[in-house]
């Protein structure tokens, strides 16, 4: 695709033409009279616009977190990259560029608005996290596969589709297509769709559109069912017991347990490896319901703690308003007085007493919020408290069920042992009839290769058990003192802010009084 300016040198988004940019938008704007000042915030920047640069990659636009609309059209861009962190666009104009694939949009989940128009653009995908897209413009590009359209159904909010000037749109079904399989849109290639033409369209198709719902349907059901299963996940790695619910732990001690695997062969062995799973399944079973209803517990805790320090703030915020709206009542009184009075020692005096009250006020508030202090504090040590003690309990109790699962195995292991030693005996004296694999009759070679490879198996399983419980203690405890000290953390940022509050009404209010003028207030 051509450009006016191919001669131009391509040119790099550095944080000069990022500056200029943004004052370029005008003293009237924000980000105007922002790139007045010593260092930009880019970050209060709601809209740029970068078009007719002749910019070859989009780049440096990370610190612009808070942009709403973005305008990037005639460039020479190939490639849609370095968007990440821009994930409150709502409007992107990528038009008149050399781009030949869609992609970089993932975190873009807030775009309504997208113009691809005038690309290199092939084949519609890679949009799926653009879940509010309204209006979208591929329009002038390389577009020849009329089934790449169905993949539209998905964005429910689309209204407004351009596609003019694509191979696609010479097609004679091109429009009843689109109206038969898209029903949603208002707009296609910026013209009105007729109700009536809908119907036509739906009609002509209708047999089609039915198997595409019914597989539509099935996709979503499954869409959802795996989303409920990674949502089941995550509760119960809240719990700190995910995959404790079947058998992931015990397989996975034999998954890496090569000599476990070959002494699996041996006479009798099977029997009793399935009476050892079942087992060790169930105590994985009791530490996963009991790690539930420990996370149950643990969330009711914290539940009723938040609510108690919000009601606590609440009902001191409340008493520092009335204390306040006294206040104010009284001091707008007062400066009438001040205004209405005549006499210079009384002005004086009223002023006097006018700062008393807001020095008073400033002592009551700060009562208030010390008295607050104080009563969080309270709570919070209690919480503490308790929320390590429910930790303990359940860290103590699922040590208690994880030595169940290493009584286990080391009663399979005096078992294996004891089979494995036997079947040796039974080999040097010709004895065994059941044939064995290649690779087990190699263990026994003599007593000490056979007890090494049941040891080795043992000690495998041993440490998958080890690691697990290492896990889950880690979890919880990591989870218990970041909490804790995130509470702390909120607390004192908290109080600060308020105290930075107090001073700074009180401040004001004392300013405004001195301020006053006599020559204002005597005539």
């Amino acid at each position: 695709m051509s450009r006016l300016f191919d001669s131009m040198e391509p040119r790099v988004m550095d944080d000069d033409m990022l500056k200029v940019a943004v004052g370029e938008q005008g003293p009237q704007e924000e980000a105007g009279q922002l790139a007045k000042q010593e260092g930009i915030l880019f970050k209060d920047v709601l809209s740029l616009q970068l078009d007719f640069q002749n910019i070859l990659r989009i780049d440096n636009l990370w610190q612009f977190e808070n942009l709403q609309k973005l305008q990037l059209n005639n460039n020479i861009i190939e490639r849609i990259e370095g968007l990440e962190k821009l994930t409150h666009l709502i409007w992107l104009d990528l038009s008149f560029n050399n781009i030949e694939t869609i992609e970089g949009l993932d975190t873009l989940v807030n775009l309504e608005d997208l113009s691809l128009f005038n690309n290199r653009i092939s084949r519609i995908d890679s949009l799926d996290s653009l879940v509010k897209l309204q209006v979208l413009s591929l329009g002038n590009n390389q577009i020849s596969n009329m089934m790449n359209l169905i993949y539209l159904r998905r964005f429910k909010c689309l209204r407004t589709l351009s596609l003019s000037g694509n191979p696609i749109t010479e097609a004679e079904e091109y429009k009843m297509f689109i109206h038969a399989y898209l029903p949603d849109l208002v707009y296609l290639d910026f013209r009105h769709i007729d109700e009536h033409v809908k119907e036509l369209a739906k009609m002509k198709h209708q047999f089609s559109i039915d198997e595409l719902k019914h597989r539509e349907n099935m996709m979503q059901i499954r869409i959802e069912e795996e989303q409920a299963k990674k949502d089941m996940l995550e509760e119960h790695k809240l719990a700190f017991v995910e995959h404790l619910n079947g058998f992931y732990l015990f397989d996975s001690m034999y998954a890496e347990d090569t000599e476990g695997n070959k002494l699996s062969y041996l006479p009798g062995v099977n029997e009793f490896l399935e009476v050892y799973k079942d087992k060790f399944v169930i105590v994985c079973l009791n530490i996963f319901e009991y790690g539930l209803k420990q996370q149950e517990k643990r969330k009711i805790e914290v539940d009723t703690f938040n609510e108690c320090i919000l009601e606590a703030i609440r009902e001191n915020q409340e008493q520092g308003k009335l204390m306040i709206a006294k206040f104010e009542e009284k001091h707008m009184l007062s400066l009438i007085a001040i205004r209405e009075e005549n006499d210079l020692p009384n002005i004086e005096k009223m002023i006097v007493e006018c700062s008393e009250d807001i020095n008073e006020l400033f002592n009551v508030l700060m009562t208030l919020e010390m008295q607050l202090v104080e009563q969080l504090e309270e709570t919070i040590n209690i919480f503490e408290r308790n929320i390590i003690d429910l930790v303990g309990i359940f860290i103590e109790n699922v040590q208690g069920l994880m030595a169940q699962c290493r009584d286990l195995e080391n009663h399979h292991h005096e078992k294996l042992l004891e089979i494995s030693i036997n079947t040796l005996e039974k080999i040097l004296k010709g004895d065994l009839d059941e044939d064995l694999p290649d690779s087990v009759r190699a263990l026994f070679v003599d007593k000490d290769t056979i007890v090494n490879a049941v040891g080795a198996s043992h000690d495998i399983h041993l440490l998958k058990i080890d690691n697990r419980e290492d896990e889950l203690i880690t979890g919880i405890n990591t989870w218990c003192t970041h909490l804790v000290d995130k509470i702390h953390r909120d607390e004192i940022t908290r109080n600060r802010k308020r105290v930075k509050e107090i001073n700074q009404y009180t401040d004001h209010m004392q300013s405004e009084l001195d301020n006053l003028e006599f020559g204002d207030i005597i005539d």
